[in-house]
This record gives C-alpha cells, sequence and structure tokens, in this order.
C-alpha cells in the first residue's frame, strides 16, 4: 500500500478522523503496513506487548486458551455489516478498527492472541514508543481511544464473573460429586446387601430357636447386647485385626459354623479377639453351638450394614446442607452471618484438592457475625484457598484465622507454597495479571475478590509473601456500610 492510498484509508478511521493534515503526513511515515494470510496469528496470549495494531481491512478473530479449552472473545472487521452484527453486546464501532492498546498502557503482556479472519486482512503496526508518541502528538486518537479502552475493561469483567461464576459452580459440583462418591457407594452397597442379610437373620434365628435351650438363649441375648454396646477401637492394627479375624474363622469353620468368614469379620471389626467371645459363648453347648454362631454372625452383618446407612445418610445431608450454605441458595442477598460458616463450607466443597494439605483453623472464639453478601464472599474464599491449594502443589499446611480486631473482622489465609514472587507481588490485584501460565488463569479471580472486598463490603484485602509463607489477609468491617451504588446489580453469586 502506498503513500497516499494509506493516508487516504488511514483519514476514514474513526480513530484519526480528527488528525491534521500535518499528524496524518507524521502517522502515514510511522506506519508498518502488514497483510495477514488467513489463521496468520498477529499477536499472542502471554506474549510481551511490543504494539498497537490498526485494522485496515479483512478481521480479527480474538481467542483465549481457557482450562485447555479455546475461546472466542470477540471478532473485528473492517466490512460494516459484519461489524454490526458483533455490537449486540454494546461494542463501539470504533473498536473493531484497532487492537492492543490495553497491554501497552498496563506495561504488560498481550492477554489474549489475535489471528487473521479471512484471506485479506491488512494491519498496520505502530511499536510502542511510537505508540506513546502518537497519544501526545494527536490528541483526537485519546478522545476515541479512551471510550473503547473502558468498554473492553468493563466487557473483560462481565465475561470473567460469568466465567467465575461457572468455574464456582464447576469446582463445587465437582467437589460436591466427589465427596457424595463414598456415602452414596456405602449406601448402594448396604441397600443391595440388606435384604440377603435379613433373610439370612430370619433364616439363622430360626435354627437357633429351635436349638437353644432357655439358658443358652439368655446366654445369647447378653452377648448381643453387649456387642450392641462396644465402643468402636480407638486405634485400628490391621495386622492384628486380620490375624484376630483369621483365628476367629478357622475356630468357627471347626465347630460347624456355615460362614465363618462373616462371623471373623464382624467380631474383629469391633476390636475383639477370640479369647473375649469365647468368655461370653460359655453356658451354650456343643450341639446348639454352631446354629448360635450362625446367628451372631448374621446379627453382626446387619448391624453393621446399619451403621453404615446410619453413617452415610448424615454424611450426605451435611455435604448438601455445606453445598446450600455455600451456594446461599433461597436466601436473601445481604443478610447476617458468621463468616467461619463460609470458610468451612468453602473447605468441604474443595476437599478433594486439599488431599495431602493440612489443615489449620484458628478462630477465636465468640466471633460477631457480619452484615453483607456471603455468597459473594464464598468466592473470595474460594479464590484464595483454591490458589492456596495450587501453590503447595499438593502438600503444606493451609492456616485460617478469623478474629475480630478493633472495628474488623480480619480472616487470613496463609499457605506453605512457592511464595508470589516479589515483582508480581504489587499487581497481582490488577485486571488481567496473572503468575500463572498461558491458559491455567484469567488474570481476573483476585481481581473479582479484591471488588467483592472493597466495593460491595467496604472492607480491604492485602497480601505479603516469600517462599515458603504466603498471607492472604482480608478486613471486613464489623459494621454495615451502606452500599457503594445502590442502584447497580449485584456480583454473581458463586
Amino acid at each position: 500500500m502506498n503513500g497516499p492510498d494509506l493516508r487516504t484509508a488511514l483519514s476514514g478511521l474513526e480513530i484519526f478522523a480528527a488528525l491534521t493534515p500535518d499528524q496524518l503526513d507524521w502517522l502515514v511515515s510511522v506506519s508498518r503496513p502488514k497483510v495477514l494470510g488467513d489463521g496468520e496469528v498477529l499477536f499472542r496470549d502471554g506474549e510481551e506487548a511490543t504494539g498497537f495494531h490498526v485494522l485496515l481491512s479483512g478481521g480479527l478473530v480474538v481467542t483465549k486458551v481457557v482450562d485447555g479449552r479455546e475461546e472466542v472473545l470477540t471478532r473485528h472487521s473492517a466490512e460494516e455489516e459484519s461489524a454490526a452484527a458483533e455490537e449486540h453486546d454494546g461494542k463501539p464501532s470504533a473498536a473493531h478498527r484497532f487492537t492492543g492498546e490495553l497491554p501497552l498502557l498496563t506495561d504488560g503482556s498481550y492477554v489474549a492472541t489475535a489471528a487473521a479472519s479471512g484471506p485479506a486482512t491488512t494491519v498496520v503496526g505502530y511499536p510502542k514508543p511510537v505508540f506513546f508518541e502518537m497519544l501526545t502528538r494527536c490528541h483526537g486518537v485519546a478522545a476515541v481511544l479512551l471510550p473503547v479502552l473502558a468498554w473492553r475493561i468493563k466487557s473483560s469483567e462481565i465475561q470473567a464473573r460469568k466465567r467465575a461464576t461457572v468455574e464456582a459452580l464447576g469446582t463445587l459440583a465437582a467437589g460436591l460429586a466427589h465427596e457424595l462418591n463414598n456415602p452414596a457407594a456405602a449406601v448402594a452397597r448396604a441397600a443391595q446387601e440388606l435384604a440377603p442379610a435379613l433373610d439370612r437373620l430370619t433364616r439363622t434365628a430360626r435354627s437357633w430357636g429351635a436349638a437353644a435351650t432357655g439358658p443358652e438363649s439368655a446366654v445369647m441375648d447378653r452377648l448381643a447386647d453387649e456387642l450392641d454396646k462396644v465402643p468402636p477401637p480407638a486405634t485400628t492394627d490391621a495386622l492384628a485385626q486380620a490375624d484376630a479375624e483369621e483365628e476367629i474363622s478357622d475356630w468357627a469353620e471347626e465347630a460347624g459354623v456355615e460362614r465363618p468368614g462373616l462371623l471373623g469379620a464382624g467380631v474383629s471389626d469391633l476390636g475383639l479377639e477370640l479369647g473375649w467371645l469365647l468368655e461370653r459363648l460359655e453356658g451354650v453347648g456343643e450341639p446348639a453351638l454352631p446354629a448360635a454362631l450362625d446367628h451372631l454372625a448374621a446379627v453382626l452383618e446387619t448391624r453393621a450394614l446399619a451403621a453404615e446407612l446410619r453413617a452415610a445418610g448424615p454424611r450426605i445431608s451435611q455435604l448438601v446442607s455445606a453445598t446450600r450454605d455455600y451456594a446461599n441458595l433461597d436466601r436473601a442477598p445481604e443478610q447476617r452471618f458468621a463468616v467461619t460458616d463460609g470458610l468451612e463450607n468453602t473447605l468441604v466443597v474443595l476437599r478433594s484438592k486439599l488431599s495431602g494439605i493440612s489443615v489449620v483453623r484458628a478462630y477465636a472464639s465468640g466471633l460477631p457475625e457480619l452484615t453483607g453478601y456471603p455468597s459473594e464472599l464464598n468466592q473470595v474464599w474460594t479464590n484464595l484457598v483454591d490458589n492456596a491449594a495450587e501453590a503447595m502443589e499438593g502438600s503444606g499446611v493451609l492456616t485460617l484465622r478469623a478474629r475480630a480486631e478493633g472495628v474488623c473482622m480480619v480472616v487470613e489465609i496463609s499457605d506453605t507454597g512457592r511464595g508470589i514472587p516479589e515483582r508480581s507481588l504489587p499487581r497481582i490485584f490488577e485486571p488481567f495479571y496473572t503468575t500463572k501460565d498461558v491458559g491455567k488463569g484469567t488474570g481476573l479471580g483476585l481481581h473479582l475478590s479484591y471488588r467483592i472486598v472493597t466495593q460491595r463490603h467496604h472492607g480491604s484485602i492485602t497480601a505479603r509473601s516469600r517462599p515458603g509463607e504466603t498471607r492472604m489477609v482480608v478486613r471486613l468491617p464489623l459494621a454495615p456500610a451502606p452500599l457503594a451504588d445502590p442502584t447497580a446489580p449485584p456480583l454473581p453469586p458463586s
């Protein structure tokens, strides 16, 4: 593209429409036109931002890899009809014709990948120093650029909120599924085995009733009552328990018991040995002993299955309750709540990610309740705990502290992970800034947490870090404060 054609093309763009002839002459002299083939990458997510790019013809598709999936964030088009189709979300028409200004202004890296869409895409590049000179030389450029920049930041935050909500729901669902797996499997197994166990109980009861004398029945009644009151063993020695089970099973088999292994497992699971059982069976004659032991095995089996159901049922109820409290379903958005409840519910939801990590709770006694939005704060706790777990890579100590300090509630979440680099620490709450690898973070999790704490709850959030210790400190006012903007919609709940 020659000079006059380039000058004509640039002057027809909204961002350069107010330039004087001298400014246009300078702009043409520093322009670097480039023709891109279909699919050719203009810049990549995570690369250092080196230039400002203006679209003259064709189109650009802007994408970002999130959790291993490439998502289309937006499309830029030089064709009016195509551009109009992309304005359903309030996108300014001028936003179609330039890109790359945001990372230049924040002195960061590109936050997405831009590639040509179509065979005839022409862009004009302006290196970083030239871009800043453009802003000082050509005041009309800033008048168009700044509203577009504001829209892009707002649009990115809206997308991040939606993504954070979906991610939080995904984390919630994954954590709930993982935690429900064991009690649900226990219920299914116990339900499947309960019917044949009851059949055995009925059959052995008839056999025992036919074989036993009155005194022998009294011995077994006392034994059954005593077994029902035996507390679970304080400690379990798997080897000793296996030896006891084998010894009881061998003895029961010699006595003619139909299912000796069932008896051995039932008695040894209670932490008891053969000697204890023999003492309690004194008074049962040899002819009635097999029927007595078969019935005892059936009683122990049925009680064990009932105990599994009793343990699994409340566990499922606890998980459902924690999930409901975490998401604050059927609750008013603003309410009185205990901050430790949200911390505990978050630990339940993220339990699968905390496997191998020791959790230390240091909650002060008598903590007052807060007034605010617990579902939004749960999103904060999830971000902080999830980041801590990732930093510890499966082993370490996660410490949760909560205390009243003056007019504030102070919540600290600390970990023994790799720490945050010193150069990154001042920027972790900035939008789009992330220390994670490309594709593993949006750079908006901590920014949204910052907004929830500071704007929605009028508090503060700070970070201190060194290798082996990172501490995130959240301060929330104890007294309720009015919303900064009562008409503003709440942030989406996690």
